[in-house]
């Protein structure tokens, strides 16, 4: 079993209470099944995770919605589990979606998986939307150090020249300026 899915599972059994419903999603119910629970009335946001996150490990795009609602969610074991999911279920509006997220101000406190994402899904958007929440991470006593620190490693990942400049921004930033020395390395000089 895919680690992600055991502890996916297991922590979303303590929030259901282990209850015949839950493992009846959990092991018994089809992709059709599984749509369903994201769209009826007054199911459990346990039950809509879970068929979410079983759907887009399959590959099926009825999760993409629901799974982009849980990767921009307050709590980050739901983001975790939806940016595992959104990398695995092969949509092309994923990396524009996670760029949205991720370089949305209002809702900086939960990019760090919409970033993390990016640099899994090596996508056109990456690069840009990396920079661009960087960027805005610069200013003096920005509170998101976990968000910058993700965009460097990313950049670094990503090895892209467009990166050059905010990484060469990033050194002066004492929390980022080591992962910057690295990122910067992996970049491949122009000739």
């Amino acid at each position: 079993m895919d680690e992600e899915l055991r502890a996916l599972t297991e922590r979303l059994r303590q929030e259901s209470g282990g209850t015949a419903a839950f493992e009846r999603l959990a092991v018994d119910a089809g992709p059709d099944e599984l749509a369903a629970v994201l769209t009826e009335p007054g199911r459990p946001l346990w039950a809509r995770e879970l068929a979410a996150f079983r759907l887009g490990l399959c590959g099926d795009r009825r999760a993409f919605e629901a799974l982009v609602l849980l990767l921009n969610h307050r709590d980050p074991p739901r983001c975790a589990g939806a940016a595992h999911a959104l990398a695995r279920l092969g949509d092309p509006r994923t990396a524009r979606a996670a760029a949205a997220l991720a370089t949305n101000e209002l809702r900086v406190a939960y990019a760090l998986h919409p970033v993390r994402l990016l640099v899994e899904l090596r996508a056109p958007e990456s690069v840009p939307a990396l920079i661009t929440t960087l960027r805005r991470r610069l200013t003096p006593h920005d509170p998101y150090r976990r968000v910058a620190l993700a965009c460097v490693e990313g950049l670094g990942a990503l090895g892209d020249a467009r990166a050059r400049p905010v990484l060469s921004d990033a050194l002066a930033h004492p929390a980022l300026a080591e992962a910057a020395v690295h990122a910067l390395a992996r970049i491949p000089r122009q000739r």
